[in-house]
């Protein structure tokens, strides 16, 4: 007797112990007690492997001193291996029971086709991972190849299922679709080229659920509420909902600030305009002034020093200002606000953080600050900058400098009719 014909013999020889022959009178009781079995049968093995053996497998794969078998755990390749087995013991016991429905067993090669499918995903997906962290990755990337890979994996396990399930060959499938191919494009356009950009989505996580974006072709600017296959939700910051075809999202350039959120830390980037007539060299009493403030003394005494050394060295006629290098409110400004912001709590130390000079304007001097809060929170962030400004305009008129700002009717004098003294 061959071994499989042995194994459903010994099954049967169970099976037969088990059920009382009168249950078979009964077909009620006589399915639930089947079921049952086989459900428990089922459920054991699932645990047995899953629990059990692949955690064994995860725990020395953990023990070695390689990356690869590490990404294979992270990747969870192992995993779908643990439905293998529930189905081929439903298999095997649905061949073992008399009158058990073929239907069943015949759902279970496409199951069992597509967990395999599910583990050559896996595997593809950490094969990936281990490329790109050599770094050749860099020069030739082949997440494109692995996403085709994909693609042919499941369109080929599509078609051997549904042809084993129609009971035709997958030739004859194939040659059938062919003539069909211009009519299912022409009507199906729409859900083609949206399926397709679904799976761009997915593959290259571009959004997500909750994701703040901007996609100015649409005038959306807000949170992701929800990705569907032809749409896609956006509610913006005035909670109108800006509705966008999924693949049209594909076609154009969005902005997606999950990295702002990912890094911790929100850009400030604004200018402060400061009249160019109010820049001037340091005069002694002004730097007098500014060794008052506390975190620009070390600066100004250090300064100093550096600024006599040149001069000295170069024998420079200080007696005219333009000769040599001197300090000026502008330069001795811009250091002061260098170190406020380093000394600001709510900015982070480890991002970009300085003050620049952009060029000159018909309305003055940019002094840009560029720095990163450490809270991404909208308010915060509006918060945050809000605090730094004021200080900011506050602080420019201990520096003789003055901001650049329009005339006002308060900055014109009014012009009155000349009174009796005036015209005496």
């Amino acid at each position: 007797m061959e071994p499989r014909n042995l194994f459903e013999a010994k099954v049967q020889e169970l099976l037969g112990l088990i059920f009382n022959p009168e249950l078979k009178h009964n077909p009620l009781i006589y399915w639930s007690v089947v079921t049952a079995i086989i459900f428990v049968c089922c459920a054991v093995s699932y645990f047995i492997i899953r629990y059990i053996l692949i955690r064994i497998i995860h725990s020395a794969l953990k023990k070695t001193k390689n990356k690869w078998d590490d990404v294979l755990i992270k990747k969870k390749v192992f995993v779908p291996l643990a439905l293998l087995v529930p189905a081929i013991v439903f298999h095997y016991l649905g061949r073992s029971i008399p009158d058990f429905p073929p239907i069943l067993l015949k759902l279970v090669y496409p199951f069992v086709l597509i967990d395999i499918a599910f583990v050559f995903d896996r595997i593809l997906s950490a094969a990936l991972e281990i490329y790109n962290m050599h770094p050749m990755s860099y020069r030739w990337p082949i997440k494109g190849y692995i996403q085709i890979l994909k693609l042919f994996l499941y369109l080929a396990v599509g078609i051997v299922v549904i042809c084993y399930l129609i009971g035709q060959s997958p030739w004859a499938l194939l040659s059938g679709l062919g003539a069909m191919t211009a009519l299912l494009l022409l009507v199906f356009k729409d859900t083609i080229l949206s399926f397709v950009a679904g799976i761009q989505i997915v593959a290259n996580d571009l959004i997500r659920v909750g994701d703040w974006i901007e996609v100015p072709k649409f005038n959306a600017d807000g949170d992701v509420i929800d990705i569907a296959l032809y749409t896609i939700k956006v509610q913006n910051w005035d909670k109108t909902v800006t509705v966008i075809p999924t693949y049209k999202l594909i076609e154009g350039s969005f902005k997606n600030w999950r990295g702002m959120k990912l890094a911790g830390g929100r850009r400030i980037k604004r200018p402060v305009l400061i009249d160019q007539t109010s820049v001037k060299f340091c005069d002694k009493k002004m730097i007098e002034k500014f060794k008052q403030i506390q975190i620009l003394k070390d600066y100004i005494d250090q300064k100093e020093q550096e600024l006599e050394q040149y001069n000295k060295e170069h024998n420079i006629d200080d007696s005219v200002v333009v000769n040599g290098r001197r300090m000026t409110n502008l330069g001795t400004f811009r250091a002061y606000l260098t170190r406020y912001l380093k000394n600001n709590p709510k900015l982070r130390k480890d991002m970009t953080l300085m003050v620049r000079q952009l060029a000159p304007t018909p309305n003055g001097i940019p002094l840009e600050i560029y720095c990163f809060t450490n809270d991404t929170n909208w308010g915060n962030y509006e918060s945050i900058q809000s605090d730094i400004f004021d200080h900011v305009l506050a602080c420019v008129p201990q520096f003789d400098l003055r901001i650049f700002q329009r005339p006002t009717g308060d900055d014109v004098k009014s012009i009155s009719f000349c009174s009796e003294e005036i015209r005496q």
